[in-house]
């Protein structure tokens, strides 16, 4: 039995989606979900739902009874860093309890220096998070996932289809651009295959891409030039801020960018084409997959940052 945690999610239900189009049965798959409300689209594919918290010790325990393999995809709690990190150990002793075999876990690009960076405490809840697992006694494999594409229209905005520029503090930086839903066919990779115990893997694009990389991709898909104007981070704060972007939200942004400035994340590398036997979506496709060829077409909600947030 294969239990995928965050099973509501996107990363999670993406996965789910893989390993049924890898040939594995409903019935060997079973999802963790908080609220079984949410979880109908799940139900409809035949997959079993197990009810389980992860700040809820017991509730894990017996939701991970008879469990083979485990996809841990890491907590996106949005409280304090280290809320992750207790959470992550939280689950790794239940499964240890229930007498889980394996747990894959879904952890982030790494490079040496990183405690210095913008996200080192984001960082430190992953190694913290990796080391405990290591020492569980379980067989493991981490998955160290790039940043994904999706946050690219995300952090663009929609500003620039009116002036043409795209404003964001990432300096000349490079990140190594992925697509969610590919990581989350390389996880039922190693889910469904061998020779993946105890092993880490780094899961990035075999190319890195700068914001200028991206305004050009832009000019080509939409058709009219769109620039990138490295801001300071202090006046992009400030932008944000008179555009009515809540603080939590600006200090998100101007942390990632900061990572992104400081070459982070710009982590190349040829394992997720091996896993996919293809060569991962570039930036460049994803930016005409999303925003079209020919025509403007940003009117949903989810590239409007403000509407977004």
């Amino acid at each position: 039995m294969i239990l995928v945690t965050g099973a509501t999610g996107q990363f999670g239900s993406q996965a789910i989606d893989h390993l049924l189009s890898k040939g594995i049965k409903a019935s060997e798959i079973s999802a963790l979900v908080r609220d079984e409300v949410k979880a109908e689209t799940l139900k409809v594919k035949g997959i079993a739902t197990r009810i389980g918290d992860y700040t809820d010790h017991g509730s894990l325990v017996r939701a991970f009874r008879n469990v083979d393999k485990l996809l841990l995809v890491s907590s996106n709690d949005r409280q304090a860093i280290e809320n992750r990190t207790t959470q992550h150990i939280n689950v790794i002793k239940a499964a240890k309890e229930a007498g889980v075999k394996h747990i894959v876990y879904t952890s982030f690009v790494r490079k040496p220096g990183f405690e210095e960076s913008a996200i080192a405490a984001f960082q430190n809840s992953h190694v913290q998070s990796e080391a405990f697992l290591k020492e569980s006694g379980i067989g493991y494999t981490i998955l160290q996932n790039g940043i994904y594409m999706e946050m690219i229209p995300i952090f663009a905005g929609d500003n620039f289809s009116g002036t043409g520029t795209i404003l964001f503090p990432a300096a000349g930086g490079s990140a190594s651009y992925v697509l969610r839903t590919e990581l989350g066919e390389a996880a039922a990779h190693v889910l469904t295959t061998q020779g993946h115990e105890n092993k880490t893997y780094t899961l990035t694009n075999s190319v890195s891409e700068s914001f200028y990389d991206i305004a050009a991709a832009l000019s080509g898909a939409l058709g009219h030039e769109v620039s990138y104007q490295p801001l300071p981070s202090d006046e992009f704060q400030s932008t944000l801020r008179q555009n009515g972007v809540p603080d939590p939200y600006i200090a998100m942004f101007s942390m990632w960018a900061s990572a992104v400035a400081q070459g982070v994340m710009d982590v190349k590398d040829d394992t997720l084409t091996q896993f996919l036997g293809r060569t991962p979506t570039t930036v460049k496709q994803f930016i005409i997959q999303t925003y079209c060829i020919k025509h403007w077409c940003l009117g949903g909600a989810f590239y409007k940052r403000q509407a977004h947030h």
